[in-house]
């Protein structure tokens, strides 16, 4: 004697839920833009934490797909004239969100710590209920195509905190105690050029980065 069982029906059904889950993520996926958000400064990185953090504790993955911060990679000289590979942000005090704007999602975004509000057109008071007085407008899509392109393409860039016209100080060498301008600044030799007093006469003397200070 053989017994019926619900077990093949229900795998069944739970086949056809998955299916149709992954058809309605990849539809949204493909309805989602992306916004521009404003945050505190220097608090980039953690709204995209906060963020992703309250996409999954309100469900919305499938709505608010991607949370980037563009960035493209930088060396910075140090004083010893070593070099430490870094990123900087392309748009400091912005986060991109790749999402579906409605009520729910413009909530989750908007009520996250350090957000300031999304990019978009001002409108009058209570014209728009619930939505901070600002109309969120999507990137273009050739504003998206640049920015990653951008951040993908771009080659480092060498960054010194010194500049033309900054006063210094010579540590060592020959004109140890030497105060001088900078004139000219060679990041990629990890070299300056800079105006000193000598005998009397402004001389034009190239430096090491490491050979000098800069002066406040």
């Amino acid at each position: 004697m053989s017994f019926a069982t619900d077990e093949p029906r229900n795998s069944m059904l739970q086949s056809e839920e998955t299916a149709e889950a992954a058809e309605a993520a990849e539809a949204a996926s493909k309805e989602a833009r992306w916004y521009a958000v404003q945050v505190a400064s220097g608090c980039e990185k953690r709204v995209k934490t906060n963020l992703e953090q309250r996409i999954q504790t309100f469900d919305v993955a499938d709505k608010i797909i991607q949370v980037e911060i563009p960035q493209t990679p930088a060396v910075k000289i140090r004083k010893d004239g070593s070099r430490q590979h870094t990123e900087e942000k392309v748009f400091p005090g912005y986060v991109l969100v790749r999402m579906m704007m409605d009520d729910d999602t413009w909530q989750v975004v908007r009520n996250t710590s350090h957000v300031i509000n999304f990019v978009g057109s001002e409108q009058k008071r209570g014209s728009s209920k619930g939505r901070g007085h600002v109309n969120p407008i999507p990137l273009s899509s050739s504003e998206v195509e640049r920015i990653f392109k951008q951040t993908s393409e771009q080659e480092a860039v060498v960054k010194i905190d010194m500049a033309t016209g900054d006063k210094i100080m010579v540590l060592s060498g020959p004109f140890k105690d030497f105060e001088g301008e900078v004139i000219e600044v060679s990041p990629e030799r990890s070299k300056l050029k800079a105006l000193l007093s000598i005998f009397g006469r402004d001389t034009p003397v190239e430096l090491e980065f490491n050979q000098v200070e800069k002066q406040s």
